[in-house]
């Protein structure tokens, strides 16, 4: 995957499911980086993150259309899960974590507008802070079922638990996101 794959912003959701692997992988490309540089705070493995669950769901191109939203979800959460569990065992028994230099995540479209541009790089630097103080199963249905757009039912299959623990999940994090961000207008 190249940097500019994941750099690229798309609207969640679409019209027609794509009709081949590839075009499904670099539709979602971008908002898949987002949701693991949410999840790892760290550039470079949410990269590595991306690009594996991509190459693991070469394993499922026979599989239909329909079935690969879901399909991959859960294979970068379980990459995700992984690779934080890696760095907690590096944390405390091998060596301090990588060093990030590259500074805060700048998801906004810069636009024609300085002021608008500012704005919006400023809101969405509130909104992934205040995303990554969310516990992560908070983060996860928040992010999936309202930045993805997923149902109650294909984020539960994603995040291995019942519809129920969906809707509380995410109303912990939309409780807690509406507190964090009360005062940002």
């Amino acid at each position: 995957m190249t940097l500019a794959m994941a750099q690229a912003v798309e609207a969640p959701g679409g019209d027609d499911p794509p009709q081949t692997l590839d075009a499904f992988l670099a539709s979602i490309s971008g908002r898949a980086f987002r949701f693991a540089e949410l999840g790892l705070r760290h550039r470079d493995d949410a990269l590595d993150a991306v690009q594996d669950a991509m190459v693991k769901m070469l394993a499922y191109a026979h599989r239909p259309a329909a079935e690969w939203t879901p399909l991959f979800w859960s294979v970068l959460r379980s990459r995700i899960i992984d690779l934080q569990r890696r760095r907690t065992f590096r944390l405390k028994w091998l060596a301090p974590p990588p060093a990030d230099d590259e500074g805060p995540i700048d998801w906004a479209d810069p636009g024609p507008d300085p002021s608008r541009a500012n704005d919006s790089r400023e809101a969405y630097a509130r909104l992934a802070e205040a995303l990554q103080r969310l516990p992560a199963r908070q983060r996860e249905a928040f992010t999936l079922r309202v930045l993805e757009e997923l149902d109650v039912e294909t984020t539960a299959r994603v995040m291995g638990c019942s519809d129920g623990s969906v809707k509380t999940h995410l109303s912990r994090a939309r409780e807690a996101l509406q507190k964090q961000l009360e005062d940002f207008r």
